[in-house]
């Protein structure tokens, strides 16, 4: 073997490893209906991001320096968190470590879903939802006034492949990614798993407030 193609061998084993390291640390979320984000989040608001600034927020163990993103939001709603008005929230610096990246010129509305720290500061992930609000369907924004917290204990489970089953009477099946290959099918769209007066949960779409005992699909 030549020292050339020695040379290229060690090239595209580094290469390779870099690949890898890069796969490793990439964000992954897995497919979630918009109920189950926002049931699993501390915040739900509807905002307007008004500026952006990278910031220190602290060091790691070995003493090094943390910087997250700080977006500056104006809030027009709040659908679901604490009782005082959130003004900024913080992510990530790339979309690698599940950092979010929006637009800061305050023109358009979003829907920002996060967590709450220990400190009281709002994180933002890729793995909630930063959705522009002119891109929500009606049944989503009637889900987050209402509807989705009333299905906060139904459990709503993918489908990916055939067969698939629910276990329990408590369970909704989501078939947007088996039927359609996007989470953001149908049923995420359009219906929300809602808990009946039998204590099973079932899907409704609907224009008027549900009745505790409505079939599993109701149609407006």
């Amino acid at each position: 073997m030549t020292w050339t193609m020695k040379r290229c061998f060690v090239t595209l084993a580094i290469l390779c490893l870099w690949r890898v390291q890069q796969l490793a640390e990439a964000c992954s979320c897995s497919p979630r209906h918009p109920q189950q984000v926002f049931c699993n989040s501390d915040v739900v608001i509807r905002a307007k991001v008004v500026g952006k600034q990278e910031v220190d927020v602290g060091n790691d163990v070995y003493g090094d320096s943390i910087k997250r993103l700080k977006y500056d939001i104006k809030q027009i709603k709040m659908f679901k968190g604490p009782s005082n008005a959130i003004d900024a929230f913080y992510t990530a610096r790339s979309s690698a470590m599940c950092g979010v990246s929006l637009e800061t010129d305050g023109r358009k509305e979003y829907l920002i879903t996060g967590m709450l720290e220990a400190d009281g500061t709002m994180h933002v992930t890729l793995c909630g939802l930063f959705e522009p609000w002119d891109n929500l369907t009606t049944t989503q924004k009637m889900g987050l006034t209402e509807r989705y917290q009333m299905g906060c204990e139904c459990r709503i489970t993918s489908c990916s492949s055939i067969p698939c089953m629910i276990n329990s009477p408590s369970e909704c099946l989501w078939l947007d990614w088996l039927m359609e290959k996007t989470e953001n099918g149908r049923q995420a769209k359009h219906y929300a798993c809602i808990k009946r007066s039998d204590n099973s949960c079932a899907w409704y779409r609907g224009s008027a407030a549900p009745k505790k005992d409505f079939m599993d699909i109701e149609d407006p």
